[in-house]
């Protein structure tokens, strides 16, 4: 079928390039005009803008967003409603948040097009393995759109899990989990990189994927990362985070649930990104304030 894709990041190129060898007609535009050209290569038919983007594709008309989440997804999806019309489709793949999405949906319907909101998981490894989809939105636009679901996504990868918000509700979960996951792997290294014993840490991650109870592939990619540098000695420990570990903790506390090791985990990252802690300097200054503990001094940082 044809669709058109807005967006050709590192999943947008990608999943651009899964459509192109399933024999989709794939109509590619992102501002970076190389992009588009590197896609074109491919087999995508090329636009300079939206404008021409929708004038490329028939009826109905499906475009697929990839882009980040906030003011440049509403600037992508107003600009498509001001050229879509009714039995046109809008499916945002991004990691959106659920409440906007379900705005938009409402949005796009006081003009007869159709939102869907496609929670997608799978990374740069997206085009070999194929994306998990969990796609919120009407029973008919999400038929519209499945034959392109049923490529992207591997065998029993995709689902239609609800009404419009349900599936970047969904994908906003799954990343709080990966969140916690992922600091459980980190502490747990740590703490075998710092023991007496002289640990390959590399060994260890390739021996629990075989047959251990914490074997996943998060920690099939450790065992790769270890490979490539065993001490990670060329990796800063400056962990990002991209909004969905945020916004868990926060329907968490609006739902009552307590979640405190996905809370703990979005934390731990706020710490990662300080080079030096303040609030551990007050805890070391009211330690030798009530107790006469050494105060360390502070040491002139090397420049990177």
């Amino acid at each position: 079928m044809q669709i058109g894709m807005v967006g050709l990041g590192r999943m947008g190129a990608n999943m651009t390039t899964r459509l192109l060898l399933d024999k989709h007609e794939v109509v590619a535009f992102d501002f970076n005009a190389e992009a588009v050209a590197r896609s074109v290569g491919e087999g995508a038919v090329g636009a300079a803008s939206i404008a021409e983007l929708v004038a490329k594709l028939g009826s109905p008309k499906i475009v697929w967003i990839m882009v980040p989440s906030g003011k440049a997804t509403d600037d992508t999806v107003n600009a498509l409603l001001e050229r879509l019309g009714p039995g046109d489709v809008i499916v945002d793949g991004g990691n959106s948040n659920f409440r906007e999405s379900q705005a938009r949906a409402k949005l796009a319907k006081t003009k007869g097009v159709d939102f869907v909101d496609a929670g997608t998981s799978g990374g740069v490894w997206g085009l070999k393995n194929g994306y998990c989809l969990m796609v919120g939105g009407d029973t008919e636009a999400v038929a519209k759109v499945e034959p392109v679901f049923l490529t992207l996504a591997p065998k029993d990868g995709y689902a239609h899990v609800g009404p419009s918000g349900a599936g970047h509700f969904s994908k906003m979960v799954h990343n709080g989990i990966e969140y916690a996951m992922l600091a459980a792997y980190g502490e747990g290294f740590e703490i075998l990189e710092k023991s007496e014993f002289s640990y390959d840490l590399h060994q260890l991650a390739d021996l629990w994927l075989h047959a251990s109870v914490v074997r996943s592939w998060l920690l099939e990619l450790a065992e790769l990362a270890f490979r490539e540098d065993p001490t990670l000695k060329d990796v800063r420990g400056y962990v990002d985070d991209s909004g969905e570990g945020r916004w868990t903790v926060q329907e968490a506390i609006n739902e009552n649930v307590p979640a405190p090791v996905i809370t703990l985990s979005l934390i731990s990252r706020f710490v990662s990104r300080q080079d030096e802690s303040f609030s551990a300097k007050v805890i070391a200054a009211l330690r030798n304030q009530f107790g006469g503990h050494a105060i360390h001094p502070e040491t002139k940082k090397a420049e990177v």
